[in-house]
């Protein structure tokens, strides 16, 4: 829901409804206050409107939320230059190129605040082109570029020196636009204004060509870094009499730092054109044509990893493993020294560690899955980290899997258990298993059995019962299973429990003398707590044994059993009665077993 309000934001910024855009980003702040993404897009619309006392007030938070983030000082510095604030913007701007040194946007913009420094503010009052006025076209995107038009620049000149002169120039649209964003006065239709947009390159296509399949963070707001405020006369040249459109003065040579920097924003642009043939030649399998396309966007714009993670992908796809890995190292690598976005990089990470699982290089690959998570936590390489350590364990077992070895060691078990060195027979069988486990040995439930049988004999009644259950799971019809379990729940007073294993063990062999007498070690024991012939110990233990189990304190809480104990308590002569009721009967007879009532 905020990337949503976020877009619609972005997408009434670009089209100059800056109070529209605030509200977006308001909105979307509201249901994501940490983001601080936002609050740097609300800062620069707010700065549109030249409210640089709020735009500072969110600058300042996102500085506060991400304190590494180049752009934040930018509009850090924005506000406060709009403020003429200038000591403060040129220090917003330093503190930004300390963590994003070749941010080519600080730069010049601290080349702005600097020289704003160094000169004094002019303009007579009351003109109406002085330097707020110029301030506001310098801050719209969509007005900026006429200011490095010299026409433009002297007919504001002649209308600064000559008011009445406005009127020779009334049909220039670019006035209408000036005016409209200068002074708020809305002189342009709807449709000069779009025509307006698509003359000064407002188009938001210029920032399109984010990396198919990547979650991209940062804003796609335009710097709006101030420039001091000037009027007609600072910008037009010196000597230049009131000029007429036709006959336009000279322009000001660009510095070689802005050749520079407009020649590198030409070639990411055609970089990112490159990536998008690249991802549309992938999507159709032409994965040589798209290899193409990204190596030719590296060549020309070498500060965006994603040219590479996007070239490893389609090696990957080829089954060109290696190169894939090469590709993702290199993004690695060249990633920190950018600083780029840590999804960027952990996805580079996750790639690689794709390759390596193909190549079989699984511990190697879960190394750089574990590093992929620490970049960035994602659900999908997780899953894979984790599939892939399976794999790796279940290639282990099998490596180890020997049935030779396996009986061997099985041999030695069985001896070790008629010598009554139960340790060691555990040992051997349970080495016995690890190399014969139950998917590979027919046999394995024996083991279990087995080592169930040691365990009872060493006091260790739950390992035996977990071996003596796995011994049923695997062999069903197995009465060993069901001999060695009893035996466990009748050692752990479980009488109850150890009766219906015996059972259950005789519906497969009816005739098992052991099951028989294991039935009638249990019956006894449940009549010797009937009967009254336990201590009170003994009560005590069953009792307390009873009260964990969940049956009984279900029974126990009952409101109509609570009565029928409480009857039975004041009048034992309504028993005969309650006995009556199938379901309170079968709720005493549970009672009765577990000695928790005790009857005659």
């Amino acid at each position: 829901m905020a990337d949503a309000l976020k877009a619609q934001g972005n997408k009434a910024f670009q089209a100059g409804q800056f109070e529209e855009a605030i509200k977006h980003f308001t909105d979307a702040i509201n249901l994501d206050p940490s983001n601080h993404v936002l609050y740097s897009n609300r800062s620069a619309s707010h700065a549109s409107l030249s409210q640089y006392d709020d735009a500072l007030q969110d600058a300042e938070k996102v500085v506060e939320l991400k304190p590494d983030w180049g752009k934040g000082y930018s509009r850090l510095g924005a506000a406060h230059h709009g403020l003429q604030q200038l000591d403060e913007a040129v220090s917003a701007y330093e503190k930004g190129l300390t963590y994003d040194p070749q941010n080519a946007a600080l730069k010049q913009s601290l080349n702005e605040a600097k020289q704003a420094q160094s000169r004094p503010q002019r303009g007579a009052p009351g003109n109406m082109f002085g330097p707020e006025f110029m301030a506001k076209l310098h801050m719209n995107p969509q007005t900026r570029p006429l200011l490095s038009q010299p026409d433009f620049m002297a007919m504001l000149q002649d209308m600064g020196k000559n008011p009445a002169n406005m009127s020779k120039y009334l049909g220039d649209s670019r006035l209408q636009q000036a005016l409209s964003v200068g002074l708020g006065i809305n002189m342009m239709s709807g449709d000069n204004f779009k025509k307006e947009q698509g003359m000064n390159g407002a188009s938001a296509s210029a920032t399109a060509g984010q990396e198919e399949e990547e979650d991209d963070d940062d804003d796609s707001m335009p710097d709006l870094e101030p420039a001091e405020p000037v009027d007609a006369a600072q910008t037009a040249p010196a000597k230049a009499a009131p000029a007429k459109p036709s006959k336009p003065a000279e322009p000001e040579p660009e510095s070689e730092e802005q050749r520079e920097q407009k020649a590198e924003a030409q070639r990411k642009e055609q970089a990112l054109k490159e990536k998008e043939h690249g991802n549309a030649a992938y999507k159709a399998k032409n994965f040589d044509v798209a290899i193409g396309h990204y190596d030719k966007a590296y060549e020309l714009y070498d500060k965006d990893i994603s040219f590479l993670t996007n070239r490893a992908a389609v090696q990957f796809e080829k089954g060109s493993y290696e190169e894939c890995i090469a590709d993702c190292d290199k993004a690695v690598e060249r990633g920190r020294e950018l600083r780029a976005d840590y999804k960027l990089v952990a996805k580079a990470f996750t790639r690689k560690g794709n390759a390596l699982v193909k190549t079989d290089k699984l511990p190697e690959a879960i190394s750089v899955y574990q590093k992929a998570l620490t970049e960035h936590r994602n659900a999908d390489t997780l899953k894979r980290l984790q599939d892939t350590e399976k794999l790796l364990k279940e290639r282990t077992e099998e490596a180890y899997v020997n049935l030779d070895l396996s009986n061997e060691e099985k041999e030695k078990g069985n001896q070790a258990f008629k010598e009554q060195k139960y340790p060691e027979a555990v040992k051997f069988y349970t080495e016995a298993l690890a190399r014969g486990p139950p998917k590979v040995n027919p046999d394995a439930h024996k083991l279990h059995s087995n080592r169930a049988a040691c365990y009872t004999k060493l006091g260790a009644w739950d390992a035996g019962l977990k071996d003596a259950d796995e011994c049923i799971k695997l062999k069903p019809d197995f009465t060993k299973g069901y001999v060695r379990k009893g035996h466990l729940q009748f050692f752990m007073k479980e009488h109850e429990e150890a009766m219906k294993t015996y059972e259950l063990g005789l519906s497969y062999d009816k005739d098992n003398q052991e099951l028989k007498e294991g039935l009638m070690r249990c019956q006894q024991a449940i009549n010797k707590f009937i009967s009254g012939d336990a201590s009170e110990e003994e009560l005590a233990q069953r009792r307390a044994r009873a009260m964990s189990d969940p049956e009984i304190q279900n029974i126990m809480t009952d409101p109509v059993m609570r009565q029928v104990l409480q009857d039975l308590q004041e009048d034992p002569r309504t028993a005969q009665k309650h006995m009556q009721q199938p379901q309170i009967r079968l709720k005493l007879d549970k009672l009765i077993k577990a000695g928790i009532v005790r009857m005659g």
